[in-house]
């Protein structure tokens, strides 16, 4: 687990640390000592003079990293907890816990998320729907063309 201070909305909130992400924290901690001004006021990341990493400054850093990789997209650190935020929602996690990771106040600020999902919701709805394991293309055509013949019917009385 890994405490945020003064995260989004300013608030403070313990978040899970991946495996990989852990990895590079601990590479990070063995350097880190070099760069210490005391007294060290805990900060994670510092600049090389020992002051804490201004949020402007990293957003910076991770804009033109992005720009670099050739992505597609622009974006700085917001881009990462989008698409973070989306894939968990697209892999089922459930959208209160989305909301305790990105720090949300309210669940409607992280139900925004959920938007992005809809093509994802459609394409699991026309592969799973139960509809579709039982009905062939030809069933298809068939009530098509039945529910064309009764709105028709239907038009002349």
């Amino acid at each position: 687990m890994l405490l945020v201070r003064e995260g989004k909305g300013g608030r403070d909130r313990f978040v899970p640390l991946g495996d990989r992400a852990a990895d590079w924290v601990e590479r990070w901690l063995v350097l880190r000592p070099r760069y210490v001004v005391p007294p060290d006021d805990g900060w994670l990341f510092l600049t090389k003079r020992g002051r804490p990493l201004a949020p402007k400054r990293l957003g910076g850093l991770v804009s033109r990293y992005i720009d670099e990789a050739q992505i597609g997209k622009s974006g700085s650190c917001h881009l990462f907890r989008h698409t973070m935020a989306t894939l968990m929602l697209e892999a089922g996690a459930d959208v209160r816990y989305i909301q305790e990771i990105l720090g949300h106040a309210e669940l409607s600020t992280t139900a925004l998320y959920t938007r992005v999902s809809i093509g994802k919701l459609q394409d699991v709805h026309r592969r799973t729907h139960p509809a579709r394991a039982h009905r062939t293309e030809a069933d298809h055509e068939d009530l098509l063309s039945s529910l064309a013949a009764e709105l028709l019917e239907a038009d002349d009385s």
